[in-house]
């Protein structure tokens, strides 16, 4: 469904199979494997490092569902010890949670139950064959068809979490979801009550170097697969910003806040991801630019002042050189360097701003050429 949506917009998706969320998530973390993004069931980090991965949210409940044989119903999982239980393939999530849970009940490898590595279709024949006890299996992993053949065999059940609350408040990542009495089967109100479920989130995990623009896209996508009403969840509550044990992308909490972002909304997708990078390259630029060009005019006001402050300081050394005792010819010597002055002086082009300094100095030139011109001659 993902690729279809996404070949709307003309990006091409390929599917990599794998044996689940753990596999996705080593994928994701290894840099030589060539992968954007992936589905992880929350809670399956299992010590690998998620720092370069951030989360485009949650899409869906993942409910673990336990088939078991019995005539009469199981209260807790702890009455599954001693019994031969398939929990799924090596690497799945489904393995993951079921290890997890019967473990806080005192069920570990190794012990009096067998633990089986069987997929979800291998599962579900051993448990209608009766070679084992019980079946662990999620969503994902069974077909409606499988849980369908299992639920309307004699003497296969549903287990029912009644201590739901209690494994959502001790284990961060689950959720406590209902399946409503009659919503497999109407006609022979399957279940015949209402169902308790334990389920963590699956989550769409990218690596933090996921264009942006392909954020907007694949959330778009995400809302029109999983949006819809379905026996666990109501219509609209995925996706959802949920950050179980991963950062939520700054894009993605852009996107929950606001929606599309204004190109997106207004372009076509290979428009708006073009202009996208055109700004993503001029942008950072104008950050330096316009603190460049607000310096142009303080640089050009100081160059200014700069020429005044020069002219001054060569006025001042020639009024300083014409003490009383001066010859003719040093008052002469000291009159060619005012007029030298004064021409540089008139040279200059000064913005009207600095018309009175201009002017002030003119003044000056001529106050320093009078006392010159009028300097008493040497005895």
């Amino acid at each position: 469904k993902y690729r279809a949506i996404l070949a709307r917009s003309g990006v091409t998706l390929n599917i990599l199979p794998s044996a689940g969320s753990l596999e996705n998530l080593k994928r994701l973390d290894d840099p030589a494997f060539r992968v954007d993004i992936g589905f992880v069931q929350s809670g399956v980090t299992n010590g690998i490092n998620t720092a370069n991965l951030v989360s485009l949210g949650s899409v869906a409940y993942e409910p673990l569902l336990v088939f078991y044989r019995s005539p009469t119903p199981l209260e807790l999982l702890s009455e599954l010890s001693g019994k031969r239980l398939a929990i799924g393939s090596v690497g799945s999530g489904t393995r993951f949670l079921a290890s997890s849970l019967l473990a806080v009940n005192g069920i570990e490898p190794g012990g009096a139950t067998t633990l089986l590595d069987l997929d979800a279709e291998e599962a579900t024949k051993a448990l209608i064959a009766g070679t084992v006890d019980a079946v662990f299996l999620t969503s994902d992993s069974a077909s409606t068809q499988n849980m369908r053949d299992l639920m309307r065999t004699p003497d296969i059940r549903l287990f029912n979490f009644t201590q739901a609350d209690g494994y959502a408040r001790r284990i961060h990542y689950l959720n406590k979801a209902e399946l409503p009495q009659g919503a497999i089967d109407f006609g022979k109100n399957i279940p015949a009550q209402d169902v308790y479920l334990v389920a963590p989130t699956v989550e769409l995990i990218a690596r933090t170097k996921l264009h942006p623009a392909l954020v907007d896209l694949l959330l778009e996508a995400a809302r029109e697969v999983h949006g819809n009403a379905t026996l666990l969840q109501r219509r609209g509550e995925f996706p959802a910003p949920v950050e179980v044990d991963y950062h939520l992308s700054d894009e993605a909490r852009r996107y929950y806040a606001s929606g599309k972002s204004f190109l997106y909304r207004s372009l076509p997708f290979w428009l708006a991801s073009r202009v996208n990078r055109i700004l993503v390259a001029i942008v950072p630029m104008l950050f330096v630019l316009i603190p460049g060009l607000r310096l142009i005019p303080s640089a050009y006001q100081w160059q200014i002042r700069l020429r005044i402050y020069r002219s001054y300081r060569a006025l001042l050394t020639v009024e300083r050189e014409a003490f009383p005792n001066i010859t003719p010819q040093e008052r002469e010597a000291l009159l060619t360097r005012v007029n030298h002055i004064e021409k540089t002086v008139n040279k200059m082009k000064f913005p009207a701003s600095f018309a009175d300094q201009f002017y002030g100095l003119r003044q000056n030139i001529i106050f320093v050429r009078t006392k010159l011109t009028a300097a008493p001659a040497p005895h």
